[in-house]
Parts: C-alpha cells; structure tokens; sequence
C-alpha cells in the first residue's frame, strides 16, 4: 500500500508540492479550518477528490476507487441523512461522518504521496527547503518503516493461518498474544534497524550531500499549489468578509 512505484507515478509531483497539499488538507479537511464560509467548503471537498484523481492517474485502480466510494458516500450521508436524524442515530452517524470525512482527505493524500515518493527524492526536497537533519532524517526512516512493517504483518498473517489462529479459528484467543505481540517487537526492532541505516548513508554528516535525483516545479505543480493556495485566499476573504 505504501511501497513507492516510480514506474507508475502518473502526474509527476514535486515532493514539496505534495508536502503542501498535504498541509493544506489538515489544516482544512482535518481541522475544519473556514467551515463556516460556503466558498471554503466547496473548496475544500474540490481539493479533498485531488489525491483520489493523483491515485486514478498512477494507475491504482483499485485504491481510487474504494477510497473514492467510502469518501462519496460518507460525504453523502454527512450532506443527506444527518440533517434529518434524531437522537441516538444522529449522534453515532454525526461521529461517524464528522471523523471519517475530515480524516480521510488527509489519509489519502498521505497514502499517494508514500506510494510516489522515493526516500531520495523526499532527503532532495527536504535540502532545497533547508530542513534540518534533526527532522529529515526520522521522516525519511517514516517512508521505509510503514512498507517493511506491512510487509511484517504480512508474513506473520501467513504463518497464523497455517496455524488456525484467526478470529473464528479454533484457536482465536491467541489472536492477540501471537499477531499483535510479534508485530509490536518487529516495529521497534524495524524502527532502530532503520534509523542505523540512515545514519550508516551519511544522513546525519554536517557536509553538504550530493543527490541524483532531479526535482523541479513544473506546470502540473502549479496549477496544484495554486488550487491549495486558493483555499487560503478564499478564507482570508470570509475573515474580511468580502465574500461568506
């Protein structure tokens, strides 16, 4: 799910591009930022499709689509039924809705951007921008640590099923002790293996490192960085009033 795929990309984005949309849907679609502002909330559902259309054009289908769907119809039910609703069915809902439909935007954008982003091209971006070490070098071991621990998960799921330990197996009370336990030590075990490697690269040297990757802002960028910027303009207009 998060594995990058460079020779699927689709629409090439710069990292910072990303990283940008990124900010901009947290401070939007998570935090609610300008809800109360007509013109903000339509902008803010138009840039919350964008990682969906980005996942569409890097060919995967199928995360296009079954995010797509669960994001229409919570954003559906959030317009339609709660409105309508009472009592305990509003609440639960309510939640549902108020949670899933400001998270996800977000959690999209993050999944697309893991997925087409190399850990080169993420150390290139972070040094244009002049980050420090102290930040780059524990994100740059976040974009190697999610792909190892799933693929963890996953042969420990391989070798549970051979042993009938699953919920509704026979030996279902071990579920926990023998997936999750496991699964706990390896991501403590992955996290300092990780954070060795990077330091072994060179990730922490005050010199000044050298990189292969090529990045740039291109017109695709953009036009993507002034639909995020537009939200911020939009906002600071309702706070002045001009528009609401």
């Amino acid at each position: 799910m998060f594995t990058a795929d460079i020779e699927n990309r689709g629409l090439v984005l710069d990292p910072r591009t990303k990283l940008a949309v990124m900010i901009t849907l947290v401070v939007f679609a998570l935090g609610g930022t300008g809800s109360d502002i007509a013109a903000v909330r339509v902008g803010t559902v138009a840039l919350s499709a964008l990682p969906i259309v980005l996942l569409a054009t890097a060919k995967q289908w199928k995360k296009a689509v079954s995010f797509g769907a669960v994001y229409a119809v919570l954003k559906a039910a959030e317009l339609l039924l709660v409105p309508k609703l009472t009592g305990i069915a509003l609440s639960l809902l309510g939640l549902c809705c108020m949670i899933f439909v400001r998270l996800m935007p977000s959690l999209i954008m993050g999944t697309y951007m893991l997925s087409s982003t190399t850990v080169s091209d993420f150390i290139a971006a972070m040094h244009r921008m002049h980050v420090p070490q102290q930040i780059t070098i524990p994100l740059s071991v976040m974009f190697r640590f999610f792909p190892t621990v799933i693929e963890e998960f996953a042969a420990i799921n391989t070798a549970m099923k051979m042993r009938d330990i699953r919920i509704g197996g026979k030996n279902a009370e071990k579920f926990i002790e023998y997936r999750l336990v496991p699964l706990m030590v390896c991501s403590v075990n992955i996290g300092s293996e990780l954070s060795a490697a990077a330091l072994t690269r060179g990730l922490g040297v005050r010199v000044r490192r050298t990189n292969i990757c090529k990045i740039g802002f291109h017109l695709q960028d953009i036009a993507v960085l002034l639909m995020a910027a537009s939200l911020y303009v939009l906002w600071i207009l309702g706070i002045m009033e001009v528009i609401k």
